[in-house]
């Protein structure tokens, strides 16, 4: 006798976080027939009896923490025989139309287990279907253990009684196990696997100052005790980075001790993807940390291995990513034995492999929400929805631009942004991205029709596209640099694809402009389909070209002259060679010219002795400058503005007036909130006069927290979209350029 039930879809991050058990574990309570199954579109139940619209309604109302459903769509459905009982059928199908669920945070549950008496007492490798590693193991789709780097550990007979059982949290839990089937954790040094326990092992090492090389979910890791200048000093020695700030990992109550946690910074530490969070520093820990910095990085453990070393040091620890400067992190062992060798005393090494490397994630808190600086582990491969009108498109995909490299791919309604690659001007961070859009292609079965990339042909990641499209036949979109972060910026807000236009200010270091010269100080106008350069900063030469980013005192010696104040460019930096690069720039030989925002600040810094004569690490300038400034109210310096551009010669001429009687903190404080109302009062001016609608805030330089402030302060009463989920720097420069892509269709 046919009966008729329900045949329900449910789409989303539904794969890998127990979504199945829980289907069953509600259809028992509501006394329901029928089965769930992962296929590649996801999760898929067939279900009759009484009560379906009460199970319907929970399927999103009491699903499992981990889970992210796009829909719930349901239908009739009729059963030839009716169904006995309720079951977890086998997955069907091959194929990706489902997302994939990023790796979690250790759940308070597997925790306490690790501090139990249980048999996984101790156990680095603990999980269940709420937290563990996903990305970072999965080979293939569907998420099941043959697909994963777990599948040559078979499980034994405990571990496989609790995955076959649908009311245990690890049913199908796929990188179960236990001390007696799954990895193992030990500590070698150069003469050997060390015997006994390795946390304790490696803990006594990092207390007496040492070095180590840890394996964690996406790489490793190099630590040391946090507490210890001389350690410190030593890794910084040792890894060649003099400067760039550490992150660093503790537990909740140790970071309160020495940093500020707003009870938003606390929600973003505690979240399953345990990201690193710029917090306030309290001035507690070595200085050395983060050199000329007010802010810390800090993360929780994330993974059992680190809860049980954080256990056993009792205090906060350096966690660096471990890697030679400028390449890729490591993740295998025979890599870390040859790379990390010379950086560190020992390593805590284990024999799961890991599939993809994954640095953490970087973010902050802001009055005006979470903001993403690096998006990686944690939040990779969650997807963004499209914005209304993108509906039905061609699967694209766009390989962004040079610097924090990432790739964008469309498909089914959303957009994928991979996580952070690192700058592709290094040989072996390029070859990872290459790696990566083979693997992104493969794991989610993606065939794009059309294909972004920037506007810079000489880009690695433009070439690479022109390369692909020229061999598969495709359609080539070029996109501005600012354009493309005008549609990032649109597309997370989910501006309509026919929304009208907006006034894009967009800040950063160096992008290509339609004119052939760089731009990164703009007022753009329009929309996904196309923009128009209103006005911009002034433009002066940068002299050396990509020289100019790593040496701040030759936008300065340009800013400075611009002003008419050669003389003081002269004194604040006699020693460096100023006759060759004025030489240079008058002549226009590699001295293009630029309205980059990101080289004022370093123009600036530099006039204030900050990192003048170089930078060691992208950006750390405009850092130190922002620190300096921190969040003191300051009468703004004059710009002015001449037929459409923005000059900051006034500003430079008020600021050497200061130079030596105002703190140095009051005048980088002045400087941006000058900068924030020469932007702002285009973009108010654009807006009342009717020309837009709403005011689009993106490039790297909006990752100054007090810069957005002042913004967004200058901006009260119109309607501004920021950046919260996609990096506002380079990082999210994919994203817009594939909607750019679809909306010229």
């Amino acid at each position: 006798m046919a009966v008729v039930g329900l045949r329900i879809r449910v789409r989303g991050q539904v794969q890998g976080v127990g979504f199945r058990p829980f289907v069953w574990q509600l259809a028992e309570r509501l006394g329901l027939r029928g089965e769930v199954l992962n296929d590649p579109e996801g999760v898929l139940i067939f279900v009759a009896g009484q009560g379906l619209e009460e199970f319907v309604a929970a399927l999103r109302a009491e699903a499992p923490p981990l889970a992210r459903i796009d829909a719930v769509e349901s239908e009739p459905h009729q059963f030839d025989q009716p169904p006995e009982g309720f079951a977890i059928a086998a997955s069907r199908g091959t194929g990706a139309e489902t997302r994939v669920t990023p790796d979690a945070a250790t759940c308070p549950d597997c925790a306490a287990e690790i501090r139990g008496d249980g048999r996984r007492r101790g156990y680095a490798f603990t999980n269940c279907t709420h937290c563990g590693p996903r990305f970072t193991i999965l080979r293939g789709l569907p998420y099941d253990r043959s697909q994963t780097t777990m599948t040559v550990f078979p499980m034994c007979p405990d571990c496989r009684a609790e995955y076959e059982n649908p009311a245990d949290r690890r049913f199908h839990a796929q990188p179960i196990a236990c001390p007696t089937c799954g990895p193992r954790l030990w500590l070698e040094t150069a003469d050997g696997v060390v015997p006994g326990d390795a946390i304790a092992l490696a803990a006594a090492r990092l207390k007496a100052g040492q070095i180590l090389a840890i394996k964690g979910l996406g790489g490793f890791h190099l630590a040391c005790d946090a507490t210890s200048r001389e350690a410190i000093a030593r890794l910084r020695l040792r890894k060649r980075r003099p400067a760039k700030p550490f992150a660093l990992m503790a537990r909740l109550s140790m970071i309160q001790n020495f940093a500020e946690v707003s009870a938003e910074s606390e929600q973003l530490l505690t979240d399953p993807a345990a990201p690193i969070v710029l917090v306030p520093s309290r001035g507690v820990l070595p200085e050395e940390l983060a050199p000329g910095m007010t802010s810390l990085g800090v993360m929780l453990p994330y993974t059992p291995l680190h809860h049980l070393l954080m256990d056993a040091v009792g205090g906060p620890l350096v966690m660096t990513s471990g890697n030679l400067s400028g390449e890729p992190q490591v993740i295998g062992n025979d890599e870390a034995r040859e790379k990390l060798a010379d950086f560190a005393d020992g390593f805590v090494m284990h024999d799961r492999d890991i599939a993809r490397r994954l640095d953490d994630s970087v973010e902050r808190a802001t009055p005006y929400g979470p903001m993403i600086l690096r998006r990686a582990r944690g939040r990779v491969p969650g997807t963004l929805p499209l914005p209304p009108g993108f509906e039905g498109g061609p699967q694209v995909v766009a390989y962004g631009g040079q610097m924090k490299a990432a790739i964008c791919l469309i498909k089914n309604g959303q957009a994928l942004l991979s996580h952070h690659l690192g700058e592709l001007d290094e040989a072996l961070t390029f070859e990872e991205f290459l790696k990566a859009d083979q693997d992104y292609r493969q794991l989610f079965d993606h065939h794009p029709a059309r294909i972004a990339c920037d506007l810079h042909p000489d880009m690695r990641a433009s070439r690479h596209a022109a390369d692909r499209v020229a061999r598969e036949g495709l359609e080539l979109v070029k996109v501005q640099h600012h354009h493309a972060h005008v549609a990032a910026c649109l597309g997370e807000n989910l501006w309509p694809r026919d929304g009208g236009k907006v006034v894009g200010l967009v800040l950063d270091g160096l992008g290509l402009g339609t004119d052939g010269t760089i731009w990164g100080g703009e007022v753009l106008l329009g929309d996904y389909h196309g923009v128009e350069r209103v006005s911009h900063l002034a433009a002066v030469a940068l002299p050396g070209g990509d020289r100019a980013s790593h040496e701040p005192w030759r936008n300065a010696v340009m800013r400075l002259d611009a002003a008419g104040l050669e003389a003081v460019a002269d004194r604040l930096f006699p020693d460096l060679p100023r006759a060759g690069i004025r030489s240079a720039a008058q002549a226009r030989v590699n001295a293009p010219l630029s309205s980059s925002a990101g080289r004022l600040f370093d123009a600036v810094a530099a006039c204030l002795g900050l990192s003048a004569a170089r930078q060691s690490y992208e950006g750390e300038a405009a850092m130190r400058l922002e620190s300096l400034a921190g969040a003191q109210d300051a009468v703004p310096y004059p710009f002015d503005v001449v037929a459409g551009q923005i000059d900051p010669s006034p500003m430079f001429q008020s600021l050497v007036a200061d130079l030596g009687s105002v703190a140095p903190g009051v005048i980088a404080a002045r400087f941006q909130s000058g900068l924030a109302s020469a932007f702002a009062a285009q973009a108010r001016r654009l807006v009342e006069n009717g020309a837009a609608t709403a005011v689009a805030l993106s490039g790297g330089c909006f990752q100054n927290a007090r810069l957005l402030e002042l913004v967004l302060r200058e901006l009260q009463g119109l309607h501004v979209l920021i950046h919260r989920k996609v990096p506002a720097n380079d990082g999210g420069l994919a994203l817009g350029q594939a909607l750019v892509a679809m909306a010229q269709r």
